[in-house]
């Protein structure tokens, strides 16, 4: 193992040491590059980190606005990409650190007077999370928008369009497309709602709580919180220092998202195949095939479908990291910010192609009223029809069964045996009428037009309610 004097790229800690790390040990602990993205964050809290030890003595102000000052070009370097990193730069915090005492001269020393690492690192991941998981809740409002959208398209089809509805992917009963558009809606709707209280609960300011035990310095939390934009400050420096709930959370919020997502892109998957044919993609938002030229694939539906699994993987890996560790701060904790950066960026990037994907597609009108008026998906009405007239839903059951099961073996139309059958008969041969079946789903929040303005006018209210909380 190779060893340098102390004095070659001196870390934080070089004073407890007779010699330099070693190349091996910080190239295995580095964080730089993963964690320059934080550099926002981590400016924006020693702000507040400055302004709250001026505020309470430690620092006078005329360091403090030399350190301030230093921060903003800091900011301006980086904005610039003119910020240039040295080989002594462990993560983005000891890099920023390094900068403003090459500013700000001797007052850039006291920059990190009443904090360590620890509660720095905590501060600026919670800042981080602040912003980047309410864009996530834009973009899954936005597809929730497109959805509702190609959903009242729909309804203004004359008539408005149906499909079959699957129960195992077999054909069950007829829906209209808008309200199996709304269905999504409602589901991405509890993840938007989900993020939203996972932001309430992480809007709490770490900084102050040192590497675990507080300080001796007359420390004011309440300022920095403050400055920060914070709800409140720790309660306990302990916990404070060695929470990652939050980064769990949003992790599980961003699986189940994707599970939702998958959901959707499966869906299109089957959608856009021949065998299907309900819907065609833009050129734009499809792919095509290296040897075959007849192919249009629907790429995103699948990388939606296959990125799941990474979303899923990610908060497994926090969870099983988090899972043995001790209080207070361990090092292990370094591994929070990789899956938590990747779910981000994937599920954001899913929803934007998405919403593009669906807003731009074209439905088949002809084949989705063929498949809706199947003659199978008329069975439970049959069903019902008899139930109305006083039979027990079971001996309906039965009856209807045996007409789908003597159809199928003599090759005869369904509606002719219904037509002749001395339980049910003409009346009952009605219900095959094309959109006759849609129609009489009525039950508040079923999927028939007559359901259709009520469950619009709910969604619209949810999706008001959505947009207003966290504005």
């Amino acid at each position: 193992m190779s060893e340098k004097n102390v004095s070659e790229g001196a870390a934080l800690w070089h004073g407890r040491f007779d010699s330099a790390p070693a190349d091996e040990l910080m190239s295995y602990t580095e964080s730089l590059s993963f964690d320059k993205r934080l550099w926002v964050d981590d400016i924006f809290g020693s702000k507040a980190h400055v302004t709250m030890l001026i505020s309470v003595g430690i620092m006078s102000k005329d360091d403090g606005d030399k350190v301030l000052s230093a921060l903003d070009a800091i900011a301006q370097e980086f904005a610039s990409n003119t910020f240039v990193f040295e080989a002594s730069d462990e993560d983005i915090h000891t890099a920023v650190e390094r900068r403003v005492t090459q500013i700000a001269g001797e007052p850039g020393g006291r920059i990190h007077t009443g904090r360590s690492r620890n509660d720095q690192v905590a501060t600026a991941i919670r800042l981080w999370c602040k912003r980047e998981v309410r864009t996530v809740r834009d973009f899954i409002l936005a597809l929730v928008d497109t959805l509702e959208a190609r959903a009242q398209e729909a309804d203004a089809n004359n008539p408005a369009i149906r499909l079959p509805g699957y129960t195992h992917v077999q054909h069950a009963q007829p829906v209209l497309l808008s309200h199996h558009l709304r269905a999504h809606a409602w589901a991405m709707l509890r993840d938007a709602d989900r993020l939203a209280d996972a932001l309430e609960r992480l809007d709490v300011s770490p900084l102050g709580a040192g590497a675990l035990a507080g300080s001796s310095l007359p420390l004011n939390p309440s300022v920095s919180a403050r400055e920060m934009g914070f709800a409140t400050t720790f309660a306990n420096s302990l916990d404070a220092v060695s929470d990652r709930d939050f980064v769990a959370e949003i992790l599980f919020d961003i699986a189940l998202l994707g599970v939702h997502l998958s959901r959707i892109g499966e869906e299109w998957v089957l959608w856009t195949s021949a065998e299907f044919g309900f819907a065609s993609l833009d050129d734009a938002y499809a792919t095509g095939s290296s040897m075959l030229p007849q192919k249009k694939n629907a790429d995103i539906a699948e990388l939606a479908r296959g990125k799941a699994g990474r979303l899923i993987g990610n908060l497994t890996g926090v969870l099983a990291m988090l899972k043995g560790l001790p209080l207070a701060y361990n090092r292990d904790l370094q591994e929070d910010k990789e899956p938590l950066f990747d779910s981000v960026d994937q599920v954001r990037r899913a929803l934007v192609a998405l919403n593009g994907m669906i807003a731009t597609a074209t439905f088949n009108v002809d084949a989705m009223t063929k498949g809706a008026d199947a003659e199978a998906l008329v069975a439970t009405d049959l069903a019902e029809w008899l139930v109305q007239r006083g039979m027990p839903f079971r001996e309906a059951h039965a009856v209807v069964g045996k007409v789908v099961r003597d159809a199928l073996a003599s090759g005869t139309p369904m509606v002719d045996i219904v037509r002749g059958h001395p339980q049910l008969g003409a009346d009952a041969a009605q219900l095959f009428a094309p959109g006759v079946a849609v129609g009489n789903r009525r039950t508040p929040g079923a999927a028939g037009p007559e359901a259709a303005p009520v469950q619009k006018q709910r969604l619209a209210d949810a999706i008001t309610q959505a947009k207003a909380k966290l504005s």
